[in-house]
């Protein structure tokens, strides 16, 4: 007999598949001698009461053995010399993109501008060691995107997109947990998810396709309204089409389809700074426990979200048990990012703390950023949001005395507008120095937080607390560019055979939705070469 239904446990109930044995077999008056196997298929954890539970949906095998079917497995042929299709980008949309093209008969040329995602680490460790970026390498740029070495988180709200379940389902096949099919937020974590980038990799590559690392896209190629292949700093490379996932801190790429003509237009984000507690503190708040999470709960998650003056003011990429690191992507700016392990037993929490911020809004007063080595574009220019960007991350880098050392202000100092004499310890390897983030922040920006945390204070008691401390600058939440594509054939506007795709094409926010978005433009992009053939 196979029996599904839904329950909830107690945290210790449910730790295990033998605990959960035990607590199904009392649960239904079974002999626990009969149950072979229990499976998780939905978990989600229920902490509104002081009493946790953990939601669950089981599927148990009593009498009955269960098949090897804990995930779906996909069928990949070899395409050497098949039509081939450029894919511009190793991130999460670039490498799905890449698998759904050998799936239907196409030979993927992926081009990547940074190295492979274990020489990353290299020049991850550099940054905060020497404090140099390798505007090539670093934790946006190479493979396996900027997930690969933040946090590896894959809960999407895009529920209408696309096949979210065949992504996991296709991370599972090359690596990932089976849990995370089953997990409400699943997360692969930063330590485990190299791997699995790699045998994605591999799989490319054993099907006849191709992985350049190291190349960089300089220049399309277009003839008669048709892209034709690209030019790259090593040369040209011809096909039928070109799927761009670029990702969303590429702003070579925005500049030079702007100089080409090519239609963009600009694109709200968010901006703020990384806001880290003591792990512990949040624990005890989410859980409602002074003693914290005990043996059998993770880390506590958190989530706000508010108005302030007609803008939201939210958190953003909680990463529970996790650090925050140094995640520019060039020389002479900062900006932080957070990311977890997948175990997530760190000693502090941190996530995003943003402000919504329109294409508008970075004209109105107050707003003006003056730096060196950033030009001012013009008010309507698609280029406008990613300029003050890019601002906003080299002033934040002086504040940071010049090198990746960030700008700091405990959280209560910030709410009181006072400078925080002292600041407390932090997972921030290359260092902090005391910085009145009210005052050099834009004032549109830092007036919206505090406001924003004086709610969230009254939403969770313990929270507004100065043993938590915040870190600037949080800019890369989400493209300030979007590349205009056609709705139905996920085509550029202006170019046939040209397919933007994933968070640097703006159709995308992060891990999972931007797999999905390349899965789709992939998919256009046979059509479109079945109907040149």
């Amino acid at each position: 007999m196979v029996s599904e239904f839904q329950t909830r446990a107690l945290p210790h109930q449910a730790v295990n598949e033998q605990s959960l044995k035990r607590f199904v077999a009392g649960l239904k008056g079974w002999d626990i001698r009969t149950i072979n196997a229990v499976r998780v298929l939905r978990r989600s954890i229920d902490a509104r009461q002081r009493t946790i539970y953990i939601n669950l949906s089981l599927r148990v095998f009593v009498n009955e053995q269960p098949a090897n079917d804990e995930y779906v497995s996909r069928e990949y042929g070899n395409v050497e010399g098949r039509q081939p299709v450029i894919v511009v980008g190793a991130g999460p949309a670039g490498l799905f993109a890449a698998l759904k093209l050998i799936e239907n008969g196409l030979r993927p040329i992926v081009v990547e501008r940074g190295r492979d995602v274990r020489t990353r680490k290299v020049d991850l460790a550099n940054i905060s060691r020497t404090h140099k970026v390798n505007p090539e390498s670093n934790y946006c740029f190479g493979e396996g995107g900027a997930g690969a070495y933040s946090d590896g988180k894959l809960y999407t709200r895009s529920k209408k997109r696309g096949n979210i379940e065949g992504v996991l389902n296709i991370f599972c096949q090359h690596g990932a947990s089976p849990t995370i099919l089953a997990d409400a937020h699943p997360h692969i974590g930063t330590d485990k998810l190299p791997r699995v980038i790699e045998n994605m990799r591999n799989t490319i590559i054993g099907c006849g396709g191709e992985v350049r690392f190291e190349t960089r896209m300089e220049e399309l190629l277009v003839r008669a309204g048709k892209v034709c292949g690209i030019r790259t700093d090593k040369g040209e490379i011809a096909a039928g089409a070109v799927i761009l996932a670029t990702g969303h801190s590429a702003k070579d790429v925005y500049r030079t389809l702007h100089a080409t003509g090519i239609t963009l237009e600009s694109k709200g984000f968010a901006v703020g700074v990384r806001l880290e507690h003591p792990s512990a503190l949040i624990d005890s708040i989410q859980y409602h426990n002074p003693n914290g999470r005990g043996k059998y709960l993770p880390a506590a998650e958190y989530s706000f979200t508010t108005q302030v003056d007609g803008r939201g003011v939210y958190s953003f990429c909680m990463c529970p048990g996790g650090v925050i690191i140094p995640s520019a992507s060039a020389e002479k700016e900062l900006l932080v990012n957070g990311m977890s392990p997948s175990h997530r037993g760190g000693a502090w929490s941190n996530s995003g703390m943003v402000v919504q911020v329109n294409p508008e809004d970075v004209f109105l007063p107050g707003m003006q950023i003056d730096v060196d080595g950033v030009e001012p574009v013009a008010e309507g220019s698609p280029l406008c949001v990613m300029n003050f960007q890019e601002k906003l991350e080299r002033l934040c880098w002086s504040m940071g005395n010049y090198r990746q050392s960030a700008p700091a202000q405990r959280m209560g100092d910030f709410v009181a507008r006072k400078l925080s004499y002292d600041l407390p310890k932090s997972s921030y390897a290359p260092g902090l120095i005391s910085s009145p983030l009210h005052f050099w922040m834009p004032e549109f920006i830092s007036s919206r937080l505090k406001r924003g945390f004086e709610q969230f204070g009254k939403m969770s008691r313990g929270f507004l607390t100065n043993e938590a401390v915040m870190i600037g600058v949080e800019t890369r939440t989400s493209s300030p560019v979007r590349i205009v594509r056609d709705a139905e054939t996920l085509q550029h506007v202006d170019i046939e055979g040209l397919f933007p795709c994933g968070e640097g094409a703006g159709y995308a926010g992060g891990i999972v939705s931007a797999a999905v978005d390349g899965e789709r433009c992939a998919v256009s992009a046979c059509e479109y070469v079945t109907r040149l053939d």
